[in-house]
């Protein structure tokens, strides 16, 4: 099955993707180079079984990503939404394989953020961040994708909200040309 209605509807919610290899997630070098936000261009770019991915720095998005092996990051933000009394964020949500979930919101005007993993930012264990950084980036595995049998699938198809100022707060986020990631 191929990975193009996932990467379609992504695309229509203003995200830019390029190609992972056939059941991968690590994508070729050059990666960045291919991003693209143009519909007719992806049953090309997608062919023969290729996954797709999310380019953070050319979507202009921070993507958080709960993970549930090991700490359950989705209890975690809930767990701080809820001691801060936020609602849960609103957003284009893709599940992934393994339960887990990548929500994308719209980076800050003027602030930028590297990627962070292993619960290493203020928003608590099983919370990773991939962020538009200064270089290249960090990117998320797309919907559509299959990495290990399991399925990336969109679970929320709502637009991409603004990074709630709840979560803005607790991570690295810098004015550009001060972050080196």
């Amino acid at each position: 099955m191929s990975a193009v209605p996932g990467a379609r509807t992504v695309v229509r919610r203003g995200l830019a993707v390029f190609p992972l290899p056939a059941g991968g997630r690590v994508p070729a070098r050059g990666w960045q180079r291919l991003a693209t936000r143009d519909e007719a261009a992806l049953p090309e770019l997608l062919a023969d079984g290729r996954n797709v991915g999310v380019s953070c720095r050319a979507s202009g998005v921070v993507a958080l990503d709960l993970d549930v092996h090991g700490a359950d990051g989705q209890a975690v933000l809930a767990e701080l939404a809820a001691r801060l009394g936020e609602p849960w964020p609103e957003t284009l949500t893709v599940a992934t394989p393994s339960g887990g979930r990548h929500l994308y919101f719209a980076a800050p005007d003027g602030c930028t953020t590297g990627s962070v993993s292993g619960g290493r930012t203020a928003l608590g264990p099983g919370i990773d961040v991939r962020g538009p950084g200064l270089r290249s980036g960090g990117y998320l595995v797309g919907p559509g994708s299959i990495v290990g049998g399991g399925r990336y699938a969109v679970e929320r198809d709502v637009p991409v909200a603004t990074l709630p100022g709840w979560i803005a707060v607790r991570l690295p986020c810098r004015p550009r040309g001060v972050m080196t990631s």
